[in-house]
């Protein structure tokens, strides 16, 4: 069992480090506040405007709770309004940043944001929200060009939760070792 979590974390870090700089700062500045691990402001914010950002992010965020509360069991319709509709806002807030460009990074910060069980949920609220007017043509088209049909019409989804957890890590200035 302990190989096998080896080899599915080594995977993630993998799947992370394929995605570009701005995309792996924004989901560990997304983690950081989704699951209130650390001053976001402090740590990311390099001017007012995205001091402004991380703030109505983190106004999005406080939905967390409710939306992994109301995850529906099944496909009844009755179950997926007071789910989706809270997921697909909070996705198209992160979607209209700009960093998350494509299907595969999105949901690799809603399976830790949420958890496992959101997958089945996740290829309609990036659909959803990256049809959403708000968003530039362009970047409308790229973000939709993105999700494979393999994970827009799975028929199952793994229930494993993600065990890699990206977080920022501070620079260690190397000095010359002597001979």
């Amino acid at each position: 069992m302990k190989q096998a979590n080896g080899a599915m974390t080594l995977s993630e870090m993998k799947e992370f480090a394929t995605f570009a700089s701005a995309t792996q700062r924004y989901v560990r500045r997304s983690l950081d506040i989704g699951l209130d691990r650390d001053d976001a402001i402090g740590r990311w914010s390099r001017d007012g405007v995205e001091t402004a950002s991380i703030r109505a992010q983190a106004r999005l965020y406080t939905r967390l709770p409710a939306i992994r509360s109301t995850i529906p069991d099944d496909t009844g319709l009755d179950a997926i309004e007071p789910f989706l509709t809270p997921l697909t806002t909070m996705t198209a807030f992160d979607l209209g940043q700009g960093r998350l460009t494509t299907f595969a990074a999105y949901r690799f910060l809603y399976e830790r944001l949420i958890g496992a069980e959101v997958r089945p949920w996740l290829p309609a609220a990036f659909c959803s929200a990256a049809a959403l007017p708000h968003l530039h043509p362009d970047l409308r088209r790229k973000l939709l060009q993105s999700i494979s049909e393999a994970a827009a019409t799975a028929s199952g989804w793994s229930n494993r939760q993600p065990a890699f957890y990206p977080k920022w890590v501070e620079k260690v200035e190397t000095t010359a070792l002597p001979n």
